[in-house]
């Protein structure tokens, strides 16, 4: 089991956007055992953040005021962006990190891959075969949107598979755990290249 950064050592960041659409803070520290604290007024993206913090191991505190007499698509799509920015942030200069990160979840029947390169390059792959169009009052739409607002501010390439799944509920669980298991071994600090930034251009 890999041992705990010291707290002087644990990599964290927090941003603050502010439009005339949303409000929104993100605490994260991406050194962490999971511990969250989510209020972004849309209850299954709290839901699907709490995945994200269980399964990567990052602690998250996210409070996000919206639109949301309007639809939750500002408040998703911002939380996005302003995630990618506080990830972007607390991960320096990525020196000594795995870089590469993957996932296969299953959850009953759904089962999704998820698999990224933190490479300083935005680029978003999204193939997820609704079989719905709602869960509950979330519009599964917005999580293209989430998506793709982390990707463009954290630098990240994203390839995001659902393989299988007739439950939209499952489909986007597995979705949204596959991502913070693949986010958590792509942060991974690797003492085998320890002050290393792994690329061979030397900066990423």
């Amino acid at each position: 089991m890999q041992a705990q950064q010291p707290q002087s050592q644990q990599r964290r960041a927090e941003v603050t956007r502010n439009t005339n659409e949303t409000q929104i803070r993100v605490a994260i520290n991406l050194d962490g055992t999971g511990q969250q604290k989510l209020n972004t007024g849309v209850p299954f993206l709290d839901h699907m953040l709490d995945q994200i913090a269980r399964h990567g191991l990052f602690d998250l505190d996210i409070e996000a005021k919206g639109d949301l007499h309007i639809d939750a698509h500002h408040t998703v799509e911002d939380v996005g962006i302003t995630l990618g920015q506080a990830f972007a942030l607390a991960l320096k200069d990525k020196a000594g990190i795995r870089r590469y990160g993957h996932a296969y979840v299953p959850l009953d029947e759904a089962l999704s891959r998820v698999v990224l390169d933190c490479s300083g390059r935005p680029g978003l792959e999204f193939h997820v075969p609704w079989k719905r169009a709602m869960i509950g009052g979330f519009d599964v739409d917005l999580t293209h949107e989430f998506f793709q607002g982390f990707v463009n501010h954290a630098l990240v390439s994203l390839h995001i598979d659902n393989l299988r799944g007739e439950n939209a509920h499952h489909q986007c669980e597995t979705v949204f755990k596959a991502f913070g298991r693949a986010l958590r071994m792509a942060v991974e600090l690797d003492p085998r290249s320890a002050g290393i930034v792994p690329s061979t251009k030397g900066c990423l």
